[in-house]
Parts: C-alpha cells; sequence; structure tokens
C-alpha cells in the first residue's frame, strides 16, 4: 500500500488545497496529512490546531491526519510515506523533503491538480439537498375522503411500533459525475472524466432503509457475491441500524448499477448484475429464516427486481405462511430494463406495479387505466392496486375479485420540480404498506405514499425517508 503524504497549516480548506488532495489521493493508495502544531505554525496559524486538525479530516480524499510539531526531516524519517505532494509554487524553491526521501527511497511530487476538482463540494451538494418548496398536499383528495392531517401525523408517529420483514434484490447505485471534454475527433463520441464518485443503497435493501429510517423494527433478506460491493452494502445496513440476512453467492456479483452524469444530466448507465435464479440452498435458508420468525411480523414485503432473489416457488411459500398467520402482504416487481411480472405475486394485500409494468404482466396494451387497475387485482386476487403512472401521479384502485365493487381515484404528482425519479417506487410502497399494516384504509395510505415519493425525487440518488421529514411537510 502506497501512503501519500501532504503537510501544511490548514487555516481554511479552500479550492486549491481541495485540488492538491484531491491530485495525492489519485497518487497512492492511503492519503496522511500532517497538520503544523501551533508550536511550528507560530503567526501562520490564525484557528487553533484542533480546529484545523478537524477541518483537515472532515475531507473525503483525506484517510488519516495527525497534529505535528517536530521538523519535516524528523517527520519524514518517523512515517516514511512512499510519496510527499507539495503545491506547484514550491517546485523551483529549496524543499527540505528532498534529503530524506533520499535515504529511504521516497519521492516528491509538485502539483496543484487540476482546475476542475475546485467544484467537487459545490457537485456533491446535488446529492445531499433537499427542496420541499415544490411539495404540495392534494387538499381537494384530502378532504373527498375525510381525511386528516391531523390522523396522518399520528400515523407516522406509530410506525415505530412495526415488526418488518423485507425479501428481494440488494443494488448498489454509484453515481460518477464527469467533466466534459468534448467530442472525440475520431468518432462521435463524448469524451468525459471522472472526477467524483458517490454510492448509495438501493434496491430492496433501500426499502428496508426507509422501514428503519421510519422507526420500524427491520428484518432485511437478500444475496450479494463475494465481492467489495457487498463490503459496503453489508456496512451500510449495520451503520443504519437494520438486521440484515446477506447470504452469499460467490457465483454472482454483487447487483451495482453506475451512472455517469455531468451537468445534473445523467449521460449513460452501465449494470453490473446476474438474473439466474438463487440455488435451492439459498431458497431454503431464506425461507426457514421467515419461518423462525413469522409471529413477530406485521408486515412483509416483496421487493423484486428481477435479479434472482426471488424465484416463484419460494415466493409461493411466504406468501402462505403469511396468509395462515395473518400477516400483512405487499409487493413491487420492477421492470424498468428488465422483464418483470407483479401478477405472480397472487394473494398480497397491496401491489405497487407502474403503468408500464401492469401491461406487460397482463399483455395488455389496449384498456384504459381504471380496467387495466382492476384486471391486474383480479389476476392477483388482492384488494387493493396503487398504480404509479409517472408525472401524472398515482391511481388508487380498491377491489378484487371478479363481481366485486370497485373505486378508483387519482393522487397528482405531489412534487412538481423532481430532481431524480429513481427510488420514488420503494418509498411509495414501504411507506403505503406500513399504513395499511397499522390499520390505514387504502386512501390515507396512498397519500403518505405519494408524499414520500415526492419527498425521495426532490434529491439526487437514493437516501433513507426519515419520519421527520414526512412529519415537517405535514405540520406545515
Amino acid at each position: 500500500m502506497r501512503t501519500v503524504l501532504v503537510t501544511g497549516c490548514f487555516n481554511v480548506l479552500h479550492p486549491g488545497h481541495l485540488r492538491l488532495l484531491r491530485f495525492a489521493k489519485e497518487c497512492g493508495d492511503k492519503l496522511v496529512v500532517g497538520v503544523e502544531g501551533d508550536l511550528i505554525a507560530g503567526l501562520s496559524a490564525h484557528i487553533p490546531e484542533k480546529l484545523r486538525l478537524e477541518g483537515v479530516l472532515a475531507n473525503n480524499y483525506v484517510d488519516s491526519a495527525f497534529i505535528f510539531n517536530d521538523s519535516i526531516s524528523e517527520l519524514l524519517l518517523r512515517i516514511r510515506p512512499d510519496i510527499v505532494v507539495k503545491g506547484k509554487e514550491h517546485e523551483n524553491k529549496k524543499n527540505l523533503e528532498i534529503k530524506p526521501l533520499e535515504k529511504y527511497g521516497g519521492k516528491l511530487i509538485f502539483s496543484s491538480g487540476e482546475s476542475i476538482f475546485s467544484s467537487i463540494d459545490l457537485l456533491r451538494k446535488e446529492f445531499h439537498t433537499v427542496n420541499t418548496d415544490s411539495i404540495d398536499l392534494p387538499m381537494e383528495y384530502l378532504s373527498r375522503h375525510g381525511i386528516e392531517i391531523k390522523y396522518l401525523i399520528q400515523l407516522i408517529k406509530i410506525f415505530s411500533t412495526l415488526k418488518v420483514c423485507i425479501i428481494g434484490d440488494l443494488i448498489v447505485d454509484e453515481y460518477i459525475t464527469c467533466q466534459s471534454l468534448g467530442m472525440s475527433q475520431e468518432d462521435p463520441t463524448i469524451v468525459v472524466t471522472p472526477i467524483d464518485k458517490t454510492r448509495f443503497i438501493g434496491g430492496a435493501a433501500i426499502v428496508a432503509s426507509h422501514a428503519a429510517a421510519m422507526g420500524a423494527t427491520t428484518d432485511f433478506l437478500s444475496v450479494v457475491g463475494d465481492d467489495e460491493v457487498a463490503n459496503y452494502a453489508n456496512n451500510y445496513l449495520k451503520i443504519n441500524g437494520l438486521k440484515s440476512v446477506l447470504l452469499t453467492d460467490a457465483s454472482r456479483p454483487t447487483t451495482l448499477k453506475q451512472r455517469y452524469r455531468s451537468k445534473g444530466k445523467t449521460l449513460l448507465r452501465v449494470s453490473h448484475l446476474h438474473q439466474n435464479s438463487i440455488s435451492d440452498e439459498l431458497k431454503e435458508l431464506i425461507y426457514k429464516y421467515v419461518s423462525d420468525n413469522i409471529k413477530s411480523y406485521d408486515l412483509i414485503v416483496f421487493s423484486d427486481f428481477n435479479y434472482g432473489c426471488l424465484p416463484q416457488d419460494l415466493v409461493d411459500r411466504i406468501i402462505k405462511l403469511a396468509k395462515d398467520n395473518d400477516i400483512f402482504l405487499a409487493a413491487d416487481s420492477q421492470s424498468s430494463s428488465q422483464f418483470g411480472d407483479i401478477g405472480r405475486f397472487k394473494g398480497v394485500n397491496l401491489a405497487t406495479p407502474t403503468e408500464h409494468e401492469a401491461r406487460i404482466s397482463l399483455k395488455n396494451n389496449d384498456d384504459g387505466l381504471v380496467v387495466l387497475a382492476d384486471k391486474l387485482s383480479q389476476l392477483i386476487n388482492n384488494k387493493h392496486t396503487l398504480l404509479k403512472i409517472g408525472e401524472e401521479g398515482l391511481l388508487i384502485h380498491v377491489g378484487g375479485t371478479k363481481g366485486d365493487s370497485w373505486m378508483t381515484d387519482r393522487i397528482p404528482a405531489l412534487n412538481t420540480s423532481p430532481k431524480d425519479v429513481s427510488g420514488a417506487g420503494d418509498s411509495l410502497l414501504i411507506v403505503s404498506a406500513m399504513s395499511m399494516a397499522l390499520g390505514a384504509n387504502i386512501w390515507e395510505s396512498a397519500v403518505l405514499g405519494s408524499l414520500a415519493a415526492a419527498i425521495q425525487v426532490g434529491r439526487v440518488g437514493n437516501t433513507p425517508i426519515d419520519a421527520s421529514e414526512l412529519l415537517v411537510k405535514l405540520s406545515k
């Protein structure tokens, strides 16, 4: 492992520092920063050494940092970094680092990095800022169904009483921010250079993360590969308080979906995945875990991305088990870039397909939305269907087997300025299902799910929605 050292006073981390640290990080495997202590910094230090150290440690490029008060020669001979990086302005000056580096074979490199790196922190704000000002509650809908805001707030506050089990495909979403370099002269291809990478947990894992962030006790079951992406997912889930059972299948990679973005737009998506069904051994392990814990569950959710984690025989067995124990069931089967079938989750209480997914399942491109939703309810033999219709919002269908009376209503898209629609369906699914598991009716559950989706699309990347975000919006 190559260690890179950068030293300095670091009163304030300005863009020049960010460029230098970014460059230094790319020179080796581990970036270590030495912050000059008050003793040797003297009048150059305008801020106490502990605060300057905290500022450096807060930077994502830095692996470790420390305060030093000895000479640069003593420091280098003590920690023996492979590479020392200094700013370009020092290249033609006397550099005390040269002699100690020569003694053990270290290298001195000068660079200030490239100018594009100065905007990294601004680029990252895209992933962490949420604008809820563009979200409007559907007041006419609330009035039409006699829904009181006060009741919705009370409902959210008791999400923490639920015990939830989420089963499905784990996905890691990776957003790679790029700087555009222009058009290739060799062929008509856009050329970019990656300058930053941000990861989010996705798929069924974000559904489970939403549930945990809402306060519910959450079990999450999935299958991963034996790789670095699985390690990232495992660590993330532990930090966020989920009880996760991630079964390892060394023959498949952990699903990784990469999005290459520039100036707020996605240029390309690349998916690393395996779509074959899991082995009989893994199916039995998942079923046994659910069976052993079934008495404690209030809600089981199938979050299916059609990457093999939910074979039909396993789904059928778990549905029967849940029905025998009177557990509320919800399901979603996504078919955005792959084939899926929401119709295979027969007997669930709540289904949340998109119009496209419903038409695929029914092989029906002709009927209107209401007829489509009714036919899907008959196929699944469920009572409630939330049909997602993109920018037009949500169609709510209440019905069941043939001959039953049915009703429909619609909630418009609540966020008029979405930033990233990825993950909207996941948040709708879990919040609506949790509401119904607590006894809320479909109209109340649908509006809470729609509000969660509106918050989710107000930011880039999948970040768990906290119950407080819903409460704040409802309180306003």
